[in-house]
């Protein structure tokens, strides 16, 4: 089944046609659950699916993805490979050193990658999306994996205009946010943000209106934003907490895994501190998170 391309209004305009090579399906059309309108191009995949579903207990391999669990995964990658590396007479499987994750850590900041995807993983487009408008060189960061199909926001494309430039309403009712800038999260349209507080605020988390995606970074939707300005107006947390995101990306379960093993995305995890908020809109972080990872593959 051909996909439509979905793109909002505020965001970028320019379509372009998708890799007609990839397939995927999509879930059936609900006019109260869709949120995006079509932009007149076909492509055979979209990044696209309706409503939003949040992080919770049925995402996969982990409830919550804790940051010192990531460490302790990385740690024991590194010392693998460091193992691999000492003792080049082991008997070992030469197929699973070839696909094994092979990561590189660079002070506080580490990236290597992984098989399947989970809460607060990134997926990095590889060279098979060069030329595809919306995707290419994208960094998404994955905030659910819920039963209906993984949900992220692409985090490296730079800020045009702010919510009230923009005329964003639905992300800031109230105007505490009006200046902020926007950033474009991906072709479905809906209104979302990230909040990061400062370490050792826990008002965030014992709130209970925003989801996890990893120790100390959350997400919120526009039926959240006005606990988010309250809380702002209250200083229980910090104006330049939050990044703000005009659409997201969203897949069902099958239609992901497909483009992964068709190899238009690499799947990886990272330190926090390479997605932090100040990482948003930098357009070099898909660069920055290759060299973490090590060479790069010839695809």
């Amino acid at each position: 089944m051909e996909a439509a391309s979905f793109l909002s209004s505020n965001s970028f305009t320019k379509t372009v046609e998708f890799l007609p090579s990839i397939r995927g399906r999509i879930l059936r059309k609900n006019p109260n659950q869709y949120h995006c309108r079509k932009s007149g191009l076909p492509f055979s995949v979209a990044c696209c699916q309706s409503g939003l579903p949040s992080s919770s207990p049925q995402d996969e391999h982990m409830p919550s993805i804790n940051a010192d669990w990531r460490a302790f995964r990385a740690g024991l990658i590194a010392r693998e490979r460091a193992l691999k590396q000492v003792e080049p007479c082991l008997m070992v499987d030469q197929d699973a050193i070839v696909s094994h994750p092979q990561p590189n850590t660079i002070g506080d900041k580490w990236a290597h990658t992984i098989h399947e995807p989970e809460r607060g993983c990134l997926l990095i487009a590889t060279e098979k999306l060069n030329g595809v408008h919306i995707f290419e060189k994208t960094v998404i960061l994955i905030l659910s994996t819920g039963p209906i199909g993984p949900t992220g926001l692409i985090l490296n494309r730079p800020s045009l205009m702010s919510i009230k430039e923009m005329g964003s309403s639905s992300l800031d009712v109230s105007g505490t946010f009006s200046d902020r800038p926007l950033f474009f999260g991906g072709p479905l349209e809906e209104g979302l943000f990230l909040v990061s507080p400062k370490e050792g605020n826990d008002s965030v988390e014992k709130s209970g209106v925003f989801d996890e995606v990893m120790k100390g970074l959350y997400f919120g939707t526009k039926e959240s934003v006005g606990c988010a300005a309250e809380m702002v107006k209250r200083d229980m947390v910090q104006i330049g907490d939050f990044k703000f995101f005009d659409g997201y990306c969203a897949w069902e379960r099958e239609q992901l895994r497909d483009e992964i093993r068709a190899r238009y995305w690499t799947v990886a995890a990272c330190s926090r501190s390479v997605i932090g908020l100040a990482t948003v809109g930098n357009v070099g972080l898909w660069d920055e998170i290759l060299g973490l990872m090590g060479p790069r593959k010839v695809w």
